[in-house]
């Protein structure tokens, strides 16, 4: 019951974290632009947040499968953590938006970053904690 709380906390923190990337970002560009956003920005926020859950993830693997992490502590930091700032929904909505709003080559780099960079941070995590 305790660790299932925990995940939950751990889950909210996540998320936190990954609207406060996409506030931040957006807050970022709305500063440097002179007229109004009409349309969907680049997602950037998510790209972010996948990427440094997939490298939080793989630490968290790396770490399990060494024996140096418990499962308990694992779901509270991958399932919790990881799973709350990470998004596959997000990244679905995004790229078909940007691609039927003509914006086919930002979709095709949305896709293709956060699958590269999220393979690549899965494989670092790994590589550090040297389960690799």
């Amino acid at each position: 019951m305790i660790t299932a709380l925990l995940v939950g906390l751990a889950g909210t923190t996540g998320a936190l974290l990954r609207y406060g990337t996409d506030a931040g970002i957006e807050a970022y560009h709305a500063r440097r632009r002179q007229t109004p956003q009409r349309d969907v920005p680049f997602p950037a926020g998510t790209l972010i947040a996948n990427a440094v859950g997939s490298l939080i993830i793989g630490l968290c693997w790396g770490t399990l499968r060494e024996a140096q992490l418990d499962i308990g502590q694992y779901n509270i930091l991958a399932v919790g953590l990881a799973g709350g700032l990470t998004t596959f929904s997000t990244l679905s909505v995004a790229a078909v938006t940007l691609w039927r709003d003509g914006r086919v080559g930002a979709a095709v780099v949305h896709v293709a970053g956060n699958l590269v960079l999220g393979l690549g941070a899965a494989w670092l995590g790994l590589r550090l904690v040297g389960a690799l």
